[in-house]
């Protein structure tokens, strides 16, 4: 097969790149060009995208730079500048996948004859018993990318390949090691690319839109602090707050911007934050619509919470927990997986759960 594999200049899309190429595989390295701006991690500094070639040549395949810069400012930047100015938490890394990786490039990768994309995310492609495909967790459940893959569905799934999904981490780097990759000790990106960590997000933020200081209210609506950008604060933070120190821990259970002249941030206890429901929309199934029982993830990386999924609307779904559980940001997307916790059923984004 001709295959293009995603190259960011981690340790997994080189090795990804060498299991492609050891099968058998006619494989071409493809790095995005994705951000022009400051960058100090990710995968958008100068030093990754080096990485990438000089692994491509270790392995003696092809390497290639695509600039989707616009596409990843269009579809990436610009929504999570808008959603932090309304007061919402924005999940970048689930955009970026969603509109340059699985659609943008898989395009391109379409358009060049090329009969599949490949990427180093820890997942896999797997089947249902009548032949479907779906998605399915990687082997290495630490490490598994699952979430932020969810709105693959079966029909890209068909044109898919993760080589590495069957390994863990530790195997990874042992056979980058074996290879003289000179990735495999490299660390992990855990950070969003385009914000740096030498200024990091307020910096990004405060300037591209106007920060706005608000007023921290208990449930009593008593006055209790200030912060200094309302258009920082998620649910469930609670430092920053400008709280006066030794008293309970408090959390933010709300952020109100519908008066844009006075947005406050509504603060509460631990289990002011525990929710019988949470709403979500703007769903991507893998294989179609589902209501029923299912476990659904809320972060990239959290711990699967038992729910029951019913349609209240159209593109509109409620989430019914067995256990109380903490509500969820708006703006950040739920996954469901089946009830063994094997593979995605679908995703969305959380609304708004009001206190």
């Amino acid at each position: 097969m001709k295959v293009m594999i995603g190259m960011s200049g981690g340790v997994d899309s080189s090795v990804a790149a060498a299991v492609l190429r050891d099968a058998g595989h006619e494989v071409v390295g493809v790095t995005m060009r994705l951000w022009g701006g400051e960058s100090d991690t990710g995968c958008c500094s100068v030093s990754d995208v080096d990485d990438a070639r000089r692994v491509a040549q270790q392995l003696g395949i092809e390497h290639v730079i695509f600039n989707f810069s616009d596409d990843f400012e269009t579809h990436v930047v610009a929504p999570y500048v808008e959603s932090h100015a309304h007061g919402v938490t924005p999940n970048p890394c689930v955009e970026c996948n969603r509109h340059l990786k699985f659609d943008r490039l898989a395009k391109r990768a379409e358009l060049l004859g090329f009969d599949a994309v490949a990427t180093g995310h820890h997942a896999r492609v797997g089947h249902h018993e009548d032949g479907r495909r779906r998605l399915e967790r990687g082997a290495d459940r630490e490490k598994d990318q699952s979430y932020v893959l969810h709105m693959v569905d079966e029909a890209g799934l068909a044109h898919t390949m993760f080589p590495i999904g069957h390994l863990t981490k530790a195997e990874v780097r042992d056979h980058a090691t074996k290879l003289g990759l000179r990735t495999a000790l490299k660390p992990d990106s855990q950070d969003v690319c385009f914000i740096s960590r030498e200024n990091g997000r307020e910096h990004f933020l405060g300037h591209r839109i106007p920060l706005r200081r608000a007023r921290v209210i208990d449930r009593s609506g008593e006055h209790v602090g200030e912060v200094d950008a309302v258009e920082l604060v998620t649910i469930g933070q609670r430092r920053g707050l400008g709280l006066p120190g030794g008293g309970p821990v408090r959390y933010v259970i709300d952020v109100n911007l519908e008066t844009p002249s006075d947005p406050t941030v509504i603060i509460g206890d631990a289990d002011d934050l525990l929710v019988t429901s949470q709403e979500c929309a703007s769903l991507t199934w893998g294989t179609g619509p589902y209501e029923g029982e299912a476990l659904a993830q809320t972060s990239a990386h959290g711990t699967p919470r038992p729910c029951v999924v019913t349609r209240i609307g159209i593109d509109r779904y409620r989430l019914d927990w067995k256990l109380r559980s903490a509500r969820v940001a708006p703006g950040q997307s739920i996954v469901l997986y089946d009830p063994s916790d094997t593979w995605v059923i679908g995703g969305g984004t959380a609304l708004a759960a009001r206190p």
